[in-house]
């Protein structure tokens, strides 16, 4: 099983900061059964937030299934010929 490169792991740890800091924004005080809070209907609670943990597990994928580089390859493949 080959390991993920060091430019893959950075871009997924970032990725899964992304995602904290759109949950993030999603959070605040509920409304409870006593009173009502608006707030819960806010444009950051409702849009801002969820569209930026949409935008972090999209990179996610692409962090994971970005290429990695040849040219190591190549180079170790012109050696053994």
């Amino acid at each position: 099983m080959k390991q993920l490169p060091k430019f893959n792991s950075i871009l997924i740890a970032v990725c899964v900061l992304i995602i904290v800091i759109g949950f993030a924004l999603m959070a605040g005080e509920p409304s409870g059964a006593t009173e009502y809070n608006p707030d819960i209907f806010s444009f950051r609670r409702i849009t801002l937030g969820p569209m930026i943990a949409l935008a972090g597990f999209v990179l996610m994928i692409v962090a994971i299934l970005f290429p990695r580089k040849k040219q190591n390859e190549d180079s170790k493949n012109e050696q053994i010929l």
